[in-house]
């Protein structure tokens, strides 16, 4: 398809919705190319706020987001306010920790603060003048043909712009792809697994971390299991995946105590008692879901970018990664259709969709394996081959490099042949 001349881009507003980490660093994408970006967030903001609400999940940041925080000049900034993590550390039910490295020597991913690294992104955005933050707009409705968009404020007024360019950042449960719905030919599906995840707070101990803090902690116990990522201010965020069915049988504190003295007994002194069992009843179990559609656009008028178009259960550590990654895809598109929205929109699609849903399938995958087979003689040897064969080991290359996910999928595939010869001559 040939692409139109560059158009002018003082007439262009490109519209993001959703103030979220990828609609933030969308909007720093948009506004270096010098278009006319109005951000429109349902929530206030954040930065004003003294709690945050919202998924608090730890976010591990890897190669896919660092590359596309570099390419608007955040990196460096957001880097130094990680802690590295090298490796998973796996806690047996009987104390010993394991540690197994995520890649080669050297190779590390950042544990980050979602928080603050969205406060980052929307000061960055800002920081432009041709971009305008719109806090407290809940979208009401928008036209895929006008692209004439109705936002409701808190005291029930209501806004309209016409944008040239809209584009959904605005979360799993998105209301900019409720009119991709009402399309034909559009792909859709969402499935929620059986558990849920539930966060306590590890607090320093003396001013120091309580665990070693350069490390992904793991607690697998096969059904469910725990994690723990460290912070800035030393203490550690523990996230507790388990099956609904199970927290609901858990109704008192002397019942909190009695799972974890069975199922993490080292981590009850770490946690403190009372902390436990006040924080496990604070709020529910949160729900997890996997999205997929297809396609990612609606004509040159709208396209989804991040949850909005592929949100991903967390246990490949790659939601944020990917929805990042996103934005530096369409950047490069961009580039090779002189910003002509005509072509940007269904070329992004084609390139983008098959790697999204790789994700996802893979996301998937791996919290089965995290929960349960990490603590097999089989996973363990299977590591120390992983590591001979390091460069077709997917979670490498999808944590370290930019390979595309379907290609690494694809690897992984051919690599499983191997392991599994290797086995039978063992």
């Amino acid at each position: 398809m040939e692409c139109a001349e560059e158009p002018r881009k003082d007439n262009v507003v490109v519209a993001v919705v959703g103030g979220g980490l990828v609609g933030a660093l969308n909007a720093c994408y948009f506004a270096r190319r010098g278009f006319q970006v109005e951000v429109f967030e349902s929530r206030g903001d954040i930065r004003e706020a003294e709690i945050v609400r919202g998924r608090s999940i730890n976010l591990a940041l890897s190669h896919r987001g660092r590359q596309a925080l570099s390419r608007v000049g955040m990196e460096e900034k957001i880097v130094s306010k990680g802690i590295p993590m090298h490796a998973r550390m796996i806690h047996s039910l009987n104390g010993k920790q394991s540690p197994i490295p995520y890649g080669k020597k050297g190779q590390y991913i950042l544990s980050v603060d979602r928080a603050g690294l969205n406060k980052d992104l929307l000061t960055e955005a800002e920081s432009f003048p041709n971009a305008k933050m719109n806090f407290d707009h809940r979208l009401h409705d928008w036209n895929s043909d006008t692209g004439c968009m109705t936002f409701i404020r808190p005291d029930g007024t209501k806004e309209s712009l016409q944008a040239d360019l809209i584009v959904g950042c605005d979360g799993a449960f998105s209301t900019i792809r409720k009119q991709f719905l009402r399309q034909g030919r559009f792909d859709y599906s969402q499935t929620y697994i059986p558990h849920g995840y539930l966060e306590l707070t590890m607090p320093a101990i003396d001013g120091e971390f309580a665990m070693k803090p350069n490390f992904l902690h793991i607690w697998p116990r096969n059904t469910f299991m725990m994690i723990a990522l460290p912070n800035q201010d030393k203490t550690f965020t523990c996230t507790l995946f388990m099956p609904f069915d199970e927290f609901e049988k858990i109704t008192s504190g002397d019942e909190v105590m009695d799972f974890f003295q069975t199922y993490f007994p080292d981590a009850i002194p770490l946690i403190g008692v009372d902390s436990l069992q006040r924080d496990y009843f604070r709020l529910p179990a949160q729900a997890m879901v996997s999205i997929k559609c297809s396609p990612y656009h609606i004509k040159d008028k709208c396209v989804l970018m991040g949850d909005a178009a592929h949100a991903v259960v967390p246990f490949f550590g790659q939601g944020m990664n990917a929805g990042f990654e996103d934005c530096i895809v369409f950047d490069e598109i961009m580039d090779q259709c002189n910003e002509d929205f005509s072509a940007v929109l269904p070329e992004y699609t084609r390139v983008r969709v098959p790697d999204d849903h790789t994700i996802a399938d893979l996301a998937m995958y791996n919290y089965v394996e995290m929960r349960a087979h990490v603590n097999s003689k089989w996973f363990l040897f299977r590591k120390k081959l992983d590591n001979i064969l390091h460069f077709l080991l997917p979670k490498t290359i999808v944590t370290f490099t930019r390979i595309r996910y379907h290609e690494a999928l694809q690897r992984w595939q051919w690599q499983n042949k191997i392991l599994f010869i290797m086995q039978l001559l063992l």
